[in-house]
């Protein structure tokens, strides 16, 4: 299942029932995890953990050098967890010694064609991004959060667990979980309620995180005047809610 044109560095560690195709590049300090699916002509370079079941398409390249201007060749490291779909020409860049020295993918993500992760990013489980999404340096993305085509994110961002973000959208500051966001800069459209239901949200959940948009977003309130009267909703699916609004480093988008 390891094509003969393949390279790989005899101190990689390949696991059970993993394929690469030809011309595919895997350096020293990979691991693959079992039942991986690597293209042809993917570059693989460590330290790199690679989970199980993952599939890399051609010319991705997973795991190079960071492009911060102040990495100076530390051994860094990107770790992906299991059954990930990597496509074509996505680019995912190692951690720097100025963070965590660690980039972070979870489990059951896609990564459409020419999408970027930068360096020192942790990416949750259950995300898209679609095709040419570019994430900077430390952004932080939550679970089942879906990125339209040619969305960029700023440096430092945070983006919460079932967010939205439709195509081409610019964001600077921190989208709040369940929230819509479109436009350049991105603005707060309302919430996803959509993917709420496919999610198994009940509709009383949902009804509740609608109310707490509109106190945070509609209702004129403080930022802490509407954190106090969604928190008197009740509601614990809004708990990670306010604790992202209050921990916001860059502040949440504004309408």
């Amino acid at each position: 299942m390891i094509h003969e044109t393949a390279i790989i560095d005899p101190k990689a560690r390949i696991g059970e029932n993993v394929s690469v195709g030809p011309w595919t590049v895997i350096g020293p300090d990979v691991v693959i995890g079992d039942n991986c699916d690597i293209r042809s002509h993917v570059v693989v370079k460590g330290p790199t953990t690679i989970g199980k079941g993952n599939t890399i398409y051609q010319f991705a390249s997973v795991g190079e050098d960071c492009q911060d201007k102040k990495y100076a060749g530390e051994p860094t490291e990107l770790v992906i967890g299991d059954n990930n779909v990597i496509r074509e020409s996505v680019t995912m860049h190692r951690g720097t010694v100025q963070d965590n020295s660690l980039t972070k993918i979870g489990d059951n993500n896609l990564f459409m064609a020419y999408v970027h992760v930068a360096h020192d990013c942790m990416i949750g489980d259950n995300n898209i991004f679609a095709n040419q999404v570019s994430l900077a340096g430390h952004v932080h993305i939550g679970d089942w959060v879906i990125l339209g085509g040619m969305t960029g994110v700023h440096q430092f961002c945070h983006i919460g667990s079932h967010a939205f973000a439709a195509v081409n959208s610019i964001v600077v500051q921190d989208i709040p979980p369940f929230v819509m966001a479109q436009g350049h800069n991105a603005r707060p459209r309302t919430i996803n309620a959509e993917g709420l239901k496919r999610r198994g949200f009940t509709p009383e959940q949902i009804q509740n995180i609608r109310r707490a948009y509109k106190l945070l977003y509609r209702a004129g309130h403080t930022t802490e005047e509407a954190l106090e009267h969604i928190e008197a909703l009740g509601e614990p699916a809004l708990d990670g809610f306010t604790d992202f609004v209050r921990q916001s480093s860059r502040g949440i988008i504004r309408g």
